[in-house]
């Protein structure tokens, strides 16, 4: 650790670790502020992490993310309420402890000038600036413009998740995906850059992380889903070095094309890790895409291909898996059902995995020279340990409604929600519609009235310029958007690539981020 004092009770570090934290508490510190956003770097530990490691060693914690290109508004009082409200002395990082210093002088300054308004109320508040947070955000205010709504959102950065299989298969940059969250905030809507700490639903309010308290009359609750990079041992250390890569990454997905591209022969691993998972098809989309540049290059008999998948299936609805067994045996990829990844050798490019043998498990080392990884994935920490969460620790809610199950006034959306659907960008698409009704129908004193009927769609790219476009609801109901004349989802088809290829990235865009309700109108279960 490279600890600089800059005044009598604070000082910045560059990027600190969780092992790093007992040293910190040894050496007289007694909280944290992690300066930079999550996802910065390969590697790099949430601040999820450094929060649990924190408490851990009896340290107080607060994240306040700054974008390299710099401080936004109301970042400088987020910091000043941190250094007020946390047990001194303070010290803060970011990745080189730049960040940190700069913030903390402007901290210092808006001290000077007077304290900041930390309780604000609002109509609606929206935790969660992704696609389900701006899409809900937009529908709602095409539909009432009067009322008051917050997103809550730490990241400048927005990112077109959807496209990061491309990016990995060499179809898109990465940089086509990325734009900043400020272009998206829809007009009237107050954007807080900050993230929750605590909920208070008995109150109407939260609490953020630099210790601001919100009301509302109305929350929609949709952070996203907790890729658990840590849950493998070793794999935060060897993440895109070593051969070891993965889509579920921004920075990680480039690094996917450049092995497969270099690749001529060898072992190729591909895992997918227990449900629930966000695009439960994108695991083996990575492997279809990969076996295709290798079967054009002519080097695909020189590979031994494996998926590792940790559920008993290929695919959870039966209908698509003939046309995906027939690629299947066209790469002669080779099927390792109930096989989950435990830990990452990086180094020694051995991956272990843990196989049930009957009503026994054992373990198995795998060599490899490039292995795709999915992380575990869980509801964010502090949806987990809060009063809206329901047994599996993501949101309680109606799985019609998306009503919360105990608060009438809380919905959620997206993959923080308990609904059983497919947790992909497309569902979000359908469920926006449904929040935005039935929040502003209950915000007027009536009752939820539109239903969310599961709806999800996975595009599986099968090879580059053919998709099995899967279309399902709930119970695995075939729910097809388009005739079967036109495109049979079960098979593979060239428009269904067209679709997204060209016309669903413009569709997010231009469409579900702007409150358009193309082919996703709410259908209402009673009259409104």
């Amino acid at each position: 650790m490279q600890i600089k004092e800059i005044t009598k009770g604070f000082a910045v570090s560059p990027q600190l670790y969780p092992g790093d934290l007992p040293k910190v508490f040894k050496q007289d510190y007694r909280s944290i502020i992690c300066n930079r956003p999550d996802g910065e770097e390969q590697g790099q530990p949430s601040a999820d992490a450094m929060a649990q490691a924190a408490k851990d060693a009896g340290l107080g914690f607060a994240y306040i993310p700054v974008s390299p290109r710099g401080v936004v508004d109301g970042q400088a009082e987020s910091m000043q309420a941190a250094l007020a409200g946390l047990p001194g002395p303070v010290l803060a990082y970011c990745r080189s402890g730049a960040r940190s210093t700069k913030l903390h002088a402007l901290a210092t300054e808006a001290s000077s000038v007077g304290s900041i308004a930390s309780n604000r109320n609002f109509n609606i508040v929206i935790v969660g600036g992704g696609s389900a947070g701006i899409a809900a955000a937009a529908s709602i205010l095409k539909r009432n413009r009067k009322v008051s709504l917050a997103i809550i959102e730490p990241s400048s950065d927005h990112y077109y998740q959807p496209g990061w299989t491309m990016v990995g298969g060499g179809v898109f940059s990465k940089e086509f995906t990325r734009r900043d969250e400020s272009r998206l905030i829809p007009n009237g809507a107050d954007w807080i850059q900050s993230s929750v700490a605590t909920f208070e639903p008995e109150e109407n309010k939260l609490t953020l992380s630099d210790g601001a308290r919100i009301g509302y009359d109305m929350l929609i609750v949709c952070p996203g889903i907790k890729l658990d990079w840590e849950a493998i041992k070793g794999l935060p250390e060897t993440l895109g070095q070593n051969g070891v890569t993965s889509n579920y990454g921004y920075n990680l997905a480039p690094y996917t094309n450049r092995l497969v591209k270099d690749m001529t022969k060898g072992r190729a691993l591909f895992t997918q890790p227990p449900m629930p998972i966000k695009c439960a098809g994108a695991p083996q989309k990575a492997m279809y895409l990969s076996c295709y540049r290798w079967e054009k290059e002519g080097v695909l008999p020189n590979i031994d291909v494996q998926f590792h998948n940790a559920g008993g299936v290929l695919f959870g609805v039966e209908a698509y898996v003939p046309a995906l067994m027939e690629y299947i045996e066209r790469y002669n990829a080779h099927l390792n059902f109930t096989s989950n990844l435990v830990a990452i050798d990086g180094e020694r490019k051995i991956a272990t995995f843990e196989q049930k043998d009957g009503d026994s498990t054992k373990r198995v080392e795998e060599a490899f020279d490039m292995i795709h990884v999915v992380p575990p994935q869980t509801a964010p920490d502090f949806i987990r340990s809060s009063p809206l969460a329901g047994e599996t620790g993501f949101v309680a809610v109606d799985q019609a409604t998306l009503q919360h199950t105990k608060y009438a006034n809380i919905f959620s959306l997206g993959d923080a929600c308990s609904a059983p659907n497919a947790k992909t960008a497309a569902a979000v698409r359908k469920q926006a519609p449904v929040v935005a009704v039935n929040a502003l129908s209950v915000l007027n004193g009536g009752e939820a009235v539109a239903e969310y009927d599961g709806y999800g769609s996975c595009p599986l790219t099968v090879e580059r310029g053919k998709i099995v476009l899967a279309e399902f609801g709930y119970g695995g109901k075939l729910l097809p958007s388009f005739p079967d004349w036109l495109i049979d989802g079960t098979r593979p088809s060239r428009l269904s690539w067209l679709l997204k290829d060209t016309i669903l990235p413009p569709v997010y865009w231009h469409g579900m981020l702007k409150g358009r309700e193309w082919m996703v109108k709410p259908q209402t279960k009673r009259a409104a």
